[in-house]
C-alpha cells in the first residue's frame, strides 16, 4: 500500500472514530439519585417541600452536536410529604388522583445549549392526564466518569414553575398556593 493510500485510510479511520465518539449517548436514570421535588405556599405560613421517591427514564446527550432529549416517568404513588396521612391526601382525586393517574411524565421537545452545556429544556409535562408545555431551567450540569461505577455519567439540577389548577389539581387555591415549583435532581448512567 502506498503512502498516499495509507494516509487516506488513516483519515477515513480517524473520521469514523470521531463520528462514533461524537454519536449521541443514551443514559438511564439512576433511581437512587434522582428525585423530583415540589414546593408551594401553604396558607401564607410556610413553603412546603415534598418529593417523589420513584423515577425512571432516559437522557440522550450528544456533547459534540450539542443536542439531547429527556424522557422522565414519575411514579406519583411514591409521593413523600413527610407524613403518611398527607401522602394519601395528596394522592386523592382532588390533587394527583393516583388511582387513575399513577404516573406523571416529562418528554422534551428541545434542549437549548449555552457555552456547550444544556441551559433550558423545553418539553411536555403530563399530570392527571393533562399535558402542558413547560421549560426546565438547568442550574447545574456535569458529564464525567462516575467515580464508583467507572462509567460515563451525567448529573443535573433543573426547575420549572407550574399552576396546579391548570392540571386539574387546584383544590384550596389560592389559600394553598396555586403556583408550584418543581425541582429535579437527576443522575443517569450511560447504557
Amino acid at each position: 500500500m502506498s503512502f498516499k493510500n495509507k494516509l487516506a485510510a488513516l483519515a477515513i479511520a480517524s473520521m469514523a472514530a470521531t463520528s462514533v465518539w461524537a454519536a449521541p449517548q443514551t443514559y438511564v436514570i439512576d433511581n437512587t439519585h434522582t428525585f423530583p421535588s415540589f414546593s408551594y405556599n401553604h396558607m401564607g405560613l410556610s413553603t412546603q417541600l415534598s418529593k417523589f421517591k420513584d423515577t425512571a427514564g432516559t437522557v440522550v446527550f450528544d456533547k459534540e452536536a450539542q443536542t439531547g432529549s429527556v424522557d422522565i416517568v414519575i411514579d406519583t404513588t411514591s409521593v413523600e410529604t413527610g407524613f403518611p396521612t398527607f401522602n394519601e391526601h395528596i394522592q386523592g382525586a382532588d390533587f394527583l388522583d393516583t388511582a387513575q393517574f399513577p404516573q406523571a411524565t416529562f418528554k422534551s421537545t428541545g434542549v437549548l445549549f449555552e457555552n456547550g452545556q444544556p441551559a433550558r429544556i423545553n418539553g411536555d409535562l403530563t399530570i392527571k392526564g393533562v399535558t402542558k408545555p413547560v421549560t426546565l431551567t438547568v442550574t447545574s450540569f456535569t458529564n464525567k466518569e462516575h467515580p464508583m461505577l467507572k462509567k460515563n455519567a451525567i448529573g443535573a439540577n433543573a426547575y420549572t414553575t407550574i399552576k396546579r389548577s391548570e392540571f386539574n389539581a387546584g383544590k384550596f387555591a389560592p389559600a394553598v398556593g396555586d403556583e408550584v415549583r418543581i425541582d429535579i435532581a437527576i443522575e443517569a448512567i450511560e447504557q
